[in-house]
């Protein structure tokens, strides 16, 4: 039996969904607006992970609706922000990664509402 990902499946890691201030780092990564579309990057799907360690250190791996985006230098300067704000977070990290893409299946039914997709 191998451990290998299946192809095609997202390299990317599980969120830390069961630790005490994940909810509240999910609502900091709300708070960030994508400047060219009216919904926030959590629901946009553009939060790919959020890992947190025990002592309050947050890994965010996010990416752009694409890699050419105009705010792609200063987003996640502003998530690191953000998310650096919530008592309780000691330390941000934000990777930027582009694989996988991201696509308009990632975003939330209120996204897509939002934006007249359904």
């Amino acid at each position: 039996m191998t451990d290998a990902p299946l192809e095609g499946a997202p390299l990317i890691a599980p969120s830390s969904t069961d630790h005490p201030l994940y909810d509240s780092v999910v609502e900091a990564c709300r708070t960030v607006f994508d400047p060219e579309i009216p919904v926030n990057i959590y629901d946009l799907g553009l939060i790919y992970t959020i890992e947190i360690a025990a002592e309050g250190e947050v890994k965010v791996i996010m990416t752009l609706t694409a890699p050419g985006c105009p705010v792609a230098g200063e987003m996640p300067g502003w998530v690191q922000d953000a998310v650096a704000s919530v008592p309780g977070v000691k330390d941000v990290d934000v990777d930027m990664v582009f694989d996988p893409p991201w696509g308009m299946d990632m975003m939330s039914d209120e996204a897509r509402l939002e934006l007249g997709f359904m």
